[in-house]
């Protein structure tokens, strides 16, 4: 009996999607929305995401725009950015918030880009646990009785194949995360 693999496989793209979306959040100089997913807002007694209780839109490259739908929630949406780790401070006009991103400095895009590697090393830990955990599964099976010696070899050595592939899309990710934030 080999070794089910999808299972693993599954475990893998949901690490590797998670680290997608953590990307999201870190800016790169540019306007974008989903800086904004991980900030809620305290709407009627329940924290909720502001994409949720406002329009979200980035009228240039370097402006978030956030019109909420109930005027009473500006205030609460203004407190949340300010308190948040985003960096920036909104301009509140009333009827909406806006978000003006400066340009980032060399030394900040540098932080960042360390930052981005250190999610990345972190991402392939949790990668490499899976793998463990798949192999201990193995051993365990053959420890068992349920597997041969070349069933375990064999699984074995797919998972691994699997590891290096999810490793190597980790590692374009950063890579291409890291040139967006280096780029002007």
């Amino acid at each position: 009996m080999k070794l089910d693999i999808k299972e693993y496989e599954t475990k893998m793209k949901k690490s590797l999607d998670a680290y997608e979306n953590d990307l999201k959040s870190i800016r790169a100089g540019r306007a974008n929305p989903s800086v904004l997913d991980k900030i809620t807002v305290d709407y009627y007694g329940s924290p909720t995401q502001i994409a949720q209780v406002a329009q979200v839109s980035v009228p240039d490259a370097r402006t978030i725009l956030i019109t909420p739908w109930d005027k009473t929630t500006l205030k609460s949406i203004d407190k949340a950015i300010q308190v948040s780790d985003l960096g920036i401070n909104p301009q509140n006009d009333g009827t909406c918030i806006r978000l003006t991103f400066p340009p980032l400095t060399e030394e900040r895009r540098k932080d960042l880009s360390k930052e981005v590697s250190k999610k990345g090393e972190g991402a392939k830990v949790a990668l490499r646990n899976i793998r463990r955990d798949a192999n201990d599964a193995c051993k365990a099976a053959k420890k068992a009785g349920t597997m041969t010696e070349d069933e375990q070899k064999t699984s074995e050595k797919e998972v691994q194949d699997l590891t290096d592939k999810y490793t190597k899309m980790l590692d374009k990710i950063t890579e291409a995360k890291s040139k967006e934030i280096m780029a002007l």
